[in-house]
């Protein structure tokens, strides 16, 4: 019995520590990400293009097989409905695809050897990222925001990165890569990205209710496609040696960085909304969807922008930090946040029993 009650209190034990990192934002796909780094570190022949088992293009193939589902669950009514809040909504896109860039630029003025680096590209191509979707949704959500108004943007955001990253993009990697044509990368993008949005997006009434049923089901395959685009980059990049030269004081630098990043456009987005006079339940909207990026969408446009995997391993680093932090420093943030309107409810409503 006593082997038994052991591992009974193991499991307690795991179940409770499990808990513990979730409520930080610390799930269990954060987890699984680094595992596949460290997989990719013990066996990198396995993942490269070379490979027999060719995992970079099945890797691809999953990215259109994403976003056509991705399509297939956007209602094109409620994206015309959300239209409204037209203001909200501009605020928000000029801080992802704007002031993020602008403030990495500012900063590269300061830091021109650091921005030189792989590194450096990885920060800018962070920068120029759309918002991501679920976490965005789900913290605003917690805090008691406009959820409607944080689908649309999250929604219309994705779309939008589809043109303005590689945009953006294009100056940098002109110059870092000789080779690099814009025009053939929007079209690749259009053809991998934008082409099966549109076809599950004509296919919504049809698809839409089964998406719906199988959510869970397809953000699996989702969070499998970016663990395999994580694994596949890092692959090439420890084949590349690329991070021969990186040191854990350089890594932990970089995270505290990106967690600085994180609360400058945070704190900005909140200033600015105080200053346009945005209600409470906007000022949550935009707060939290003008200052996260998409890892999926980062990884899954990185293998049409990056050519180079062995490069891309390098540049996704900042951005799989990025993406760490924003969930337990944007999940304590929006827990907070909805724990004070909670308690100024119930505060209301002593005041009316009174």
């Amino acid at each position: 019995m006593r082997p038994l009650r052991d591992i009974t209190r193991s499991l307690n034990m795991i179940k409770q520590l499990a808990n513990t990192f979730s409520k930080v934002g610390l799930n269990a796909f954060f987890f699984l990400m680094i595992g596949a780094i460290f997989l990719a570190w013990l066996y990198p022949t396995v993942g490269i293009a070379e490979s027999a088992f060719h995992l970079p293009a099945i890797a691809g193939f999953g990215v259109s097989v994403i976003f056509f589902f991705y399509g297939a669950k956007l209602s094109p009514e409620s994206l015309l409905h959300g239209l409204s809040k037209w203001r909200l909504h501009l605020v928000v896109q000029l801080s992802t695809f704007v002031l993020f860039p602008l403030t990495i630029l500012a900063a590269r003025l300061v830091f021109p050897n650091y921005f030189a680096t792989n590194l450096g590209l990885g920060i800018f191509y962070l920068a120029a990222l759309p918002s991501t979707v679920s976490s965005s949704v789900v913290m605003v959500s917690i805090a008691r925001g406009n959820i409607a108004a944080a689908i649309f943007n999250a929604s219309v955001s994705s779309i939008l990165g589809i043109f303005i990253t590689p945009l953006l993009m294009s100056g940098i990697l002109e110059k870092s890569q000789p080779d690099f044509d814009i025009t053939h990368t929007i079209l690749l993008l259009c053809l991998q990205v934008l082409l099966p949005v549109i076809l599950g997006l004509l296919l919504h009434r049809k698809l839409g209710p089964w998406v719906s049923v199988y959510k869970n089901t397809l953000r699996n395959f989702d969070q499998l496609i970016i663990l395999l685009i994580v694994y596949t980059s890092f692959c090439e990049s420890f084949s590349d040696n690329q991070f021969q030269s990186f040191s854990i004081a350089e890594i932990f630098k970089l995270a505290v960085m990106m967690l600085i990043f994180f609360l400058v456009v945070f704190a900005l987005m909140n200033q600015i909304s105080l200053w346009l006079g945005f209600k409470r339940e906007e000022r949550i909207t935009v707060i939290f969807c003008g200052s996260k990026k998409s890892l999926v969408q980062g990884a899954v446009m990185g293998k049409v922008l990056f050519p180079d995997q062995a490069v891309l391993g390098v540049v996704l680093l900042p951005l799989m930090l990025y993406h760490a932090l924003q969930l337990m420093a944007g999940s304590t943030i929006a827990k907070a946040m909805g724990k004070i309107k909670d308690e100024g409810e119930k505060m209301m409503e002593k005041e009316k029993v009174v």
